[in-house]
Formats: C-alpha cells, structure tokens, sequence
C-alpha cells in the first residue's frame, strides 16, 4: 500500500512539473462562488462570484444565470444595482436603499412597489405580494452616552447594568434588530416585536433563514432568543415564533425545545415545517436533527433522532416526500438524503442514506433542479464552485468554473486520509497533505494543524487563511487529525472533548505526530505545530507538555489562561458547558488545574509566535498577550503579530496576506 502511494506521489509530480505554486497573493485572488437558488422551472441556478483586489482590497461581484442541462452561463445584471430578495413564480423581488421592487418578466424590468425600507437590513416578501416584512435595528434600552445625555454629543462612555454588554466583535449598543410588517395597500408599518429587547435575525451571524412566510400568507415564523442580559449569555435556546397576520398575535410552535431551533423550512404545500433542532440548553455543538411539524395538529417528529451524525443544512425535495441535506462524515461533508414520514407509525422505518461519496465537502445545498440536486462543493486543492448531482447514483456534474483559469497553473497536493491507532484502543484519522512536488525520498519538515471549534469538523474544507494547499506549496508536509470533539465520526466521538480539553484530544495530538514522525520522509527534527481558536489553545497546550517533540509553535486567537478568559469571554454558554462553569464553582472544574495552558508556562523552551485580533471578544486580546509576555519573560524566542481590526478572523485583504507572509516567514526562520 506505501509503496502504491508512493509511485502515484511521484506521477503527480511530474505532472506538475512547470506549474506554479499556490502563493498567499494567488490564494486571495480566487473567485468566492455561493449559489442564491434554483429558478421554479429547474432550468437554471443563480449564482455570484466575487473577486477580491488585494492590491485595494475593493471586491467585484458579479451574478450569473447558469443553464444546469447544457452549463451555458450569461452575466446577470439588476439595474441601478439592486439587491434580489425573493423569487417566486409570478414575481421577483428587489430593493435598493429605502425601495422596494417588483418584477413579473424575471428581472428584465421593475417597478417601485414600497418606499418605506429606510436601515432596513433584511426584507421578506410574502408569496401573494401584499405583505413585506423587514428587519432593523431599534433603540430599546439605551447604553450609549449619546443615547442617554442628549447635552453631551462627544461622549463615548458607554454604560451597563447587566450582560450581554459585548458579542463576537461589536459592544452592545442598546438597539436590537426588530420585525416590521407592512401591508403594501394601505402603507400601515407595525414593529411586532415592540419594546422587546430581542434580536430577529439573531446577532452576529443571522440573515434571510431567520424568517420565512407561511405558504397561504397568513402569517410567517421567525427566529428569536427570548431572553435578556446574563440569561441571554449563558443559554442557546432560540425558538420558532409564529406571528399571525390576522390576529396581530404571535405563537412559540417550539416551546419546551431547550437547544437551538432554527432554519426553519415550509414544505412546498404549507402542510408541514421542518427545521434544524439541537437538545440541550447551553450546548452549542449538540447534535443538530431534523424535526417535522404538522402544521394542523402541530405534532413534531424527529426523524434524524436514531442516526448517528449531526445535520449542517437542508432543503425539502420538490415533492415534499423527502429532505435532502449535508454533513460531516469521516474527514469529508457529503450529500444525504431522508425520506419525510406523515405520521409516527412511520418513523421506525425511515433512514438515514448517504448520497455522495468522495474526497470533497458538499459545503451548501442549494436547491432542486427537476432531476438534479443543485449544491456547491469545494476539497483542498479547490475553492467552492457549483455542483448537479444525481441523487439516485450520486453522481457529480460541475457546472460553474469560476477559478479554472487559476487552477491550471497551480501544482496540486496529494491528500490522504490515515488510520491511527491510539494508546486507549480506538482508530484516530488523519488528513496528510503532501507538498506538490513531493518526492519519497526526500525528508520533509511537517506542521501538525490543530482545528479550532472545538468541534467543527475537520474536513475537505477550503479556507482563505488556514489553507492546506497553500501551507504543502511552501515544502511542508501538513498532519490534521480528526481529534476526539469532531463531528463525522459519530455522536459520542464528537462528545468527548466537552470537558476533557486538555486530555483525549491533546492525546490525539501527540499520537498523530508520532505515527507520522515514524515515516522516512517527515523530518523528525523539523517538526511544527499551528492552530487558531481551540486550536490556539491546544498550541499552547502543547507547548507545556510535547517534551521536545517540536521545534516551533503558532498560535492564533488562542484561549492561553482560562481563568481571566471566562472573566472576559461574551457566550458563557460555551465556557460553562466545555470549561465545566465559572472558576469560582464548588468544586473547582478541573480544567482550570489540569487542562490550563498557563499553569504549563514553566515548561515552555520552543519559539512560539502569537497572533491576536483586537477586536475579537470570543477569545479578548489579553489571551494573546498575556501568551507573549510570558513567553518572553521565560526567554522564549517568541513574535506577536497583532491585528487591531480583526476579530477572531482575518477579514481584510492586506491583512490576511501580511498574517501569511509572517506565518511563513515564522517557520522558514524556525523550522527550515
């Protein structure tokens, strides 16, 4: 078997030969496809493709209507640059600063429909065109100086009595997105949220899924948190509320449901509702189902409960007698699909069957195409682009090529996925990316990745900053283990990290690096070790305990004394639910003694360089600092790169490739 992967190894190569290296400047200059949906008729998909000037750090998007049967694709333009929000069968739907559009020929042409939408961020029309609802920001509890002394215009104090007072990258404000409606025939606007102090579309993240009409028009279900302050910080339960035209009156269709409840789905009917639900209150990585609603008798069934896998998205089939859906699944994220039972008499025989198999990740699922399943893929050698399958075979039609022009002159990694034993007797797997030009018999230095999450999973992804294709480009040969708390691997797999931070999945880690260290062609004495987030963490976990194993570190928004950071930190849901709660429990959570990062510090001897956002409030800059000054003080040969306007990403052009040239320039000082 080795030497069968050898011999292809070194085919690739010489493939290869004459391309050029993937570059952090080529990496950003790569087309960014997502697909907006399928037209009614199945003919087409629309999708955009944005571009990205590093040089100026301008971006280009441009929208595309692509023929699915024949792959013909023409640019497709709104006029004066409005923004489509819906496409129904008889009318689409667009807006441009504070109007409303209408169009009945597809886009060729509109009217002006509504002038009212003034800071609106969201808007959703309903399927009979009489209603449109939007969301905006309202002051409901003022936090701001300015807000609550109108004599004092210069004052930046802001002042709070009670949490949530910062989330993500962005301190609260005391203004929260609320619902309006508006029927279009007599121009009459209602906030249903009133004085609530809620958001719909949920913050930070939240968008368009957060809300959907009722099929009939007779109302809509929305997203929500319910909840205010310090209960807002330590709890996930999201509810699906329904607000009825009617009545004015709005009901919680999930009340009793602890976790998270959201995307919720109509079917093509209106008969049902389907939405992605996860259990338990306060566990933001539980396992995500698929639960049905009876919309008449409103009877839930969950009818992912007995699979053995966690949902990432989902649309309903055309004939509603099936979902089709994507997941993480050993190492990749693949098409599945699950017949929708009408009753529970049904549910014993429903199943769970995996569409796609391969060395990709379905990373969205876009729509149905008469006989095809529209859906965008991506793997590590290629960014998102679009995808056909054919759901009875699973086979893959590409059908946008928005990078291929790059890709011909860009040398490709091997990617193999490894089986590992570990010392407590399971099976750990491995991606192992090899330098495009590897050669056997040669030796390599090797950077052991650690992902972040903890638990996302870790898969044929395709990333911008943490990029495989880029880091093998540059000589090195990359170990990405499938550590305990991944999904793809079954539900207790993903589990066991909560807790257990610094134990099995640090293990892992150790266990993966040795297995490859063993092979003639890594470089035992020029061993690395990188992540960001829970992977910054195990960094600089593992800096305290590797005894000797690496010769280099990079941590990046990092977790490095767990302490000051659950004192800091925004979602204490994660914090209590992981750490085990607040250092000041009884009994102390043995996390912050056994599995803390700082109480390792005495032990650290390797050059280690830290990166920090300034703006990240997930993992807040002292992290980062508090690593670099002690490293430091320990004599460490250590490098702070410090990003003052990034928050726990690098979202800005100059930036990520200023990170990537400091990444590297990090290891060929210390590892080549």
């Amino acid at each position: 078997m080795k030497h069968t992967l050898i011999a292809v190894l070194l085919l690739t190569s010489i493939a290869a030969t004459g391309q050029d290296r993937m570059t952090p400047e080529t990496l950003w200059s790569l087309h960014r496809v997502s697909a907006s949906g399928v037209s009614h008729d199945g003919k087409y998909v629309y999708y955009s493709s944005k571009s990205v000037d590093w040089k100026t750090e301008k971006s280009v998007t441009h929208q595309y209507k692509l023929g699915v049967s024949d792959g013909q694709k023409r640019e497709w333009t709104t006029e004066a640059g409005k923004t489509i929000t819906q496409r129904y069968d008889d009318a689409w739907y667009a807006t441009y600063e504070n109007f409303l559009y209408e169009s009945t020929d597809s886009g060729n042409t509109w009217k002006e429909i509504y002038h009212g939408l003034q800071d609106a961020e969201n808007t959703w029309v309903s399927p009979n065109g009489k209603y449109v609802a939007f969301s905006k920001d309202v002051l409901v509890k003022p936090m701001l100086g300015t807000d609550i002394y109108s004599d004092l215009p210069n004052t930046t104090a802001k002042v709070y009595t009670d949490l949530n007072d910062r989330h993500w990258d962005t301190w609260e404000d005391g203004k929260f997105s609320h619902i309006f409606v508006v029927s279009l025939a007599d121009g009459k606007v209602k906030d249903i949220m009133e004085d609530e102090p809620y958001d719909c579309p949920q913050k930070p993240f939240g968008g368009g899924e957060d809300l959907v009409w009722f099929p009939d028009n007779r109302g809509f279900v929305y997203v929500c948190k319910k909840k205010f302050g310090k209960e807002y910080a330590q709890s996930t339960n999201t509810d699906l509320y329904y607000y009825n035209l009617n009545t004015s009156k709005t009901e919680n269709w999930t009340e009793g449901m602890d976790g998270y409840d959201v995307a919720p789905q109509f079917s093509k009917n209106g008969k049902y509702l389907a939405w992605q639900s996860m259990a338990q209150d306060g566990y933001e990585a539980d396992k995500n189902d698929i639960v049905v609603m009876d919309v008449a008798t409103k009877k839930k069934m969950n009818i992912t409960a007995k699979w053995d896998g966690t949902v990432e998205s989902f649309i309903w089939a055309d004939k509603d007698s099936k979902i089709y859906f994507n997941a993480p699944v050993e190492g990749t994220v693949q098409l599945f699909d699950i017949k929708v039972p009408y009753n529970e008499k049904d549910m014993p025989n429903v199943n769970v069957e995996q569409v796609t198999k391969g060395k990709w990740d379905v990373n969205g699922v876009v729509g149905q195409a008469k006989d095809d399943i529209i859906v965008t893929r991506c793997d590590m050698n290629h960014a998102t682009e679009v995808y056909a399958v054919k759901p009875t075979y699973g086979d893959m039609r590409q059908l946008s090529f928005e990078n291929e022009r790059i890709y011909q002159k860009v040398q490709m990694s091997k990617t193999e996925l490894r089986s590992i034993p570990t010392p407590d007797g399971v099976t750990l797997h491995a991606w192992v990316i090899y330098p495009p030009d590897f050669d056997p018999t040669k030796k390599y230095p090797t950077l052991l990745y650690c992902q972040g999450g903890p638990q996302s999973a870790l898969s044929q992804f395709y990333s911008v900053r943490w990029n495989f294709q880029l880091m093998a480009a540059q000589g090195y040969i990359i170990v990405a283990p499938n550590r305990r708390g991944m999904p793809g691997w079954g539900v207790k797999w993903n589990e066991e990290i909560s807790k257990d931070w610094g134990g099995l999945p640090i293990q892992d880690y150790l266990t993966a690096i040795d297995y490859m260290a063993k092979e003639p062609y890594v470089d035992k004495n020029r061993l690395g070790c990188v992540g960001a987030s829970y992977g910054g963490y195990s960094v600089y976990m593992l800096a305290g305990v590797h005894n000797n194993r690496f010769k280099t570190f990079i941590a990046h928004d990092g977790l490095f004394d767990l302490k000051s950071w659950y004192g800091t930190t925004e979602e204490l849901w994660f914090a209590n639910w992981d750490i085990g709660g607040p250092y000041w429990k009884q009994p102390v959570p043995q996390s912050y003694e056994k599995f803390n990062p700082s109480n390792f510090v005495n032990k650290w001897n390797t050059p280690i360089m830290i990166v920090q956002g300034g703006i990240d409030y997930r993992v807040p800059v002292e992290q980062g600092l508090e690593a670099f000054q002690a490293a430091r003080l320990h004599n460490v040969k250590a490098k702070l790169l410090y990003l003052p306007n990034e928050n726990h990403w690098v979202l800005h052009a100059h930036n990520g490739i200023a990170w990537q040239r400091e990444f590297f320039r990090w290891l060929d000082e210390t590892l080549k």
